[in-house]
């Protein structure tokens, strides 16, 4: 078994516990806050504490880095594999019964975008299901828990060059003018919405559906957006364009493209199909 299939296998251990924990845990508040200042949900600690506990197994893993964490965790200094991660993305919907998931980007040596190596994220619903992508240049992959408790592959995912769907978040009076005109011209081209407000499940429905747009945009009260670059952003740009759409923060071709200055910067982000992102440049350009 490689390292990166060690981290894999960990990852699906994890998912299995986290999925079943969601069922019967407390959904309250703790007293803290994280490091971009969101308090934290009871829910969100125990993930993080399963994450931890299972990655501190793996000699391969040189340190985590967590939504829930304000600093790396060293693990093994001569290991090459950092694993960044949202341990509970969307848990603020599990009060209402919404699918929610756990998003990984695993980093060689360091953290940058051009250091991603591989992405995984779990979604949390009627089913439990695990999306992998290994490689640079691969498709991503879809795996569903079957009643053996083993993970079957699915099928292969790829976006179809102009979707059917948009995905738009932040709050509408925070919009600029060229985000409000760009949306509008989607829905006047046919587009439907559907955004529950968990980016790991609204991303995997258009994924699942063929195509789209999700977008997260600069506001007035968050210039620099909401979602974090490592743990949430650069694992879904692999995927999605892999998957063959395009990403962009809405001022450049690529959410790789982005340069890390620390370890929780947030950015504006754009997922799609390419007819949506290209259109997203006409408008913002």
């Amino acid at each position: 078994m490689t390292q990166l299939e060690q981290i894999f296998k960990a990852i699906k251990e994890v998912a299995i516990r986290i999925s079943e924990e969601i069922k019967y845990a407390d959904l309250g508040y703790t007293a803290h806050e994280n490091a971009t200042g969101d308090t934290q949900l009871k829910l969100d600690v125990l993930s993080d504490e399963i994450i931890t506990a299972k990655f501190k197994e793996l000699e391969c893993v040189k340190a985590l880095v967590s939504e829930e964490k304000d600093d790396a965790l060293n693990l093994n200094e001569n290991s090459k594999y950092i694993i960044a991660y949202d341990p509970l993305d969307g848990s603020s919907l599990v009060d209402v019964n919404f699918a929610v998931g756990s998003i990984f980007g695993i980093y060689e040596n360091e953290l940058n975008p051009q250091n991603l190596v591989a992405a995984v994220y779990s979604i949390y619903g009627p089913r439990l299901e695990l999306v992998i992508n290994d490689k640079k240049g691969s498709l991503p992959s879809l795996y569903r828990l079957a009643k053996d408790g083993e993970f079957k592959f699915v099928k292969e995912l790829k976006l179809n060059e102009k979707g059917k769907l948009n995905a738009t978040g932040a709050t509408q009076k925070g919009w600029s003018e060229k985000h409000i005109k760009f949306i509008r011209e989607l829905f006047l081209q046919g587009h439907r919405l559907r955004y529950s407000g968990a980016m790991v499940s609204d991303l995997h429905q258009i994924l699942l559906k063929g195509g789209g747009l999700f977008s997260y945009p600069a506001t007035s009260d968050a210039p620099n957006g909401k979602l974090r670059v490592l743990f949430e952003v650069l694992p879904f740009a692999f995927i999605y364009e892999n998957a063959g759409g395009a990403t962009s923060s809405g001022v450049n071709d690529s959410l790789f493209d982005i340069t890390i200055s620390k370890t929780h910067q947030t950015t504006p982000c754009f997922f799609g199909s390419k007819f949506e992102i290209n259109l997203m440049h006409k408008f913002y350009e």
